[in-house]
């Protein structure tokens, strides 16, 4: 059984179990098929890996057997982060399948897919699996084959062997895995590095005991804000439930921007290779594309999403990309988002510059935001349409990730969620007065008839 608004524009996501499942065992035995079939898998492999949820062993294990089904053999490399799960894509140039959520609520799973190399999706690939997902494949005559493999030290060493991690100053860093994937990832990652390790919620749990595994809520943060302040460490890292992001705090106890961390890193990357390009979305902050420009690098702007962000990686040869959701895209990790990276990076500057983070980051130009604003409406774009209209002549208008109207020194985005009912604020500008005005009248307008 499998609704079909489960299958989303670049992955899988819905409810499992419970008294109103979404999809089941015979579903993920049906999308496992599918993939092998949309993928042309006969005789070739694929890698497979799953997150901590409950139901991610048996659902993995259903899908394997669809594919194998269709000639296709699985490389199964269990419990993963998602960005382990795109170094294994990368490192044995294979396909991959991620059984994960992401930072759904425990009830939820889902299934990520890349191509060869990590390489993301296509939206032709995408709806052929869709499509193929309820049609009755027979089984080809020759069934894949299955085997397990270990890749966690693997993909430690390669993270390590992309940033210069040598003659780094001890810090004291809180790790808040939120009973997600990091507490898998962060033994291997981080503990053989000069750092004293404050572990919070490392123990692996889908039903998420003690906060939901979504950082960009700000209620998911305080545990961590509180453990810098009580134990007087340098920094703390936040990461959601698969660990593909990661949130920086710094060591007042402060949430630090996801686009000072791209800055910053953008910096530290165009420092080696000046020119290079740097791939931002459209709700990044403009503060990234003075930095880029100061260090002689080229911004490309993509809309936001990851199967977007890593295209346009791809075709600008870019070095580094980062979102304001804290995914963060390294050409260098074939491209892919890695959350584990981006924390390595912000270490290694303090590490080897003696700085705190919140003297790195009071170093770049600085901007007002909002923050993302949810808003649960049920016509998106006639309320678009309204905003746009209220700000015609102040501003110029450009459709090409939602609405975003851009004015002097400022800027609004009202997008369309790709997984919720929801509409999307965020506001930029250079003074905090003028960031509440414009939220305010644009959350008039779209919160007017609820």
């Amino acid at each position: 059984m499998i609704e079909p608004h489960v299958f989303k524009a670049n992955d899988i996501r819905g409810l499992v179990g419970g008294d109103a499942p979404e999809w089941d065992l015979e579903g993920a035995r049906a999308i496992g098929a599918a993939f092998a079939a949309a993928f042309d898998l006969a005789g070739a492999e694929f890698v497979l890996g799953r997150d901590m949820r409950a139901s991610g062993r048996e659902l993995s294990l259903a899908f394997a057997e669809g594919a194998m089904a269709q000639g296709a053999s699985v490389l199964d490399v269990g419990l993963a982060s998602t960005d382990q799960l795109w170094f294994a894509s990368g490192h044995t140039h294979l396909p991959g399948v991620q059984f994960t959520a992401s930072h759904n609520p425990a009830g939820y799973n889902g299934v990520k897919f890349c191509l060869p190399d990590a390489a993301p999706i296509t939206p032709d690939l995408m709806a052929k699996i869709t499509e193929l997902a309820y049609v009755d494949l027979p089984p080809v005559a020759e069934k894949g084959s299955y085997r397990e493999t270990d890749l966690l030290a693997a993909y430690a060493a390669h993270l390590h062997s992309l940033v210069p991690l040598d003659g780094m100053r001890r810090l004291k860093v809180v790790v808040d895995a939120g009973n997600g994937m990091a507490g898998h990832t962060t033994p291997a990652v981080l503990g053989p590095l000069n750092v004293e390790i404050i572990g919070l919620f490392t123990d692996l749990d889908g039903s998420f005991p003690n906060h939901p595994p979504n950082p960009l809520e700000p209620a998911n943060l305080v545990d961590a804000q509180r453990a810098v302040r009580e134990h007087g460490a340098d920094i703390a890292l936040v990461f959601d439930g698969d660990a593909d992001r990661c949130f920086i705090i710094d060591e007042h106890g402060d949430v630090v921007s996801p686009s000072v961390v791209t800055a910053l890193i953008a910096r530290a990357e165009l420092a080696r290779e000046p020119g290079a390009v740097i791939v931002v979305n459209t709700i990044t902050s403009r503060a990234v594309s003075e930095v880029v420009a100061a260090a002689g690098g080229k911004v490309a702007i993509s809309a936001v999403g990851h199967t977007r962000m890593k295209a346009l990686m791809a075709q600008h040869h870019a070095i580094f990309g980062g979102e304001h959701s804290a995914h963060y895209y390294f050409r260098d990790f074939w491209g892919a988002d890695t959350g584990m990276l981006a924390g390595l990076h912000v270490l290694a500057l303090m590490g080897r510059e003696g700085r705190s983070m919140s003297e790195l980051a009071a170093e770049l130009p600085h901007y007002a935001a909002s923050g993302e604003i949810n808003s649960t409406v049920d016509d998106p774009k006639t309320i678009m349409a309204r905003v746009a209209a209220a700000f015609e002549g102040r501003g110029t208008i450009d459709w090409t990730d939602g609405l975003l109207v851009t004015g002097d020194g400022w800027w609004l985005s009202v997008r369309e969620s790709n997984t919720e009912p929801l509409l999307r604020l965020n506001v930029e500008a250079r003074g905090d007065s003028t960031v509440a005005a414009l939220r305010d009248e644009a959350l008039a307008i779209i919160r007017k008839d609820s």
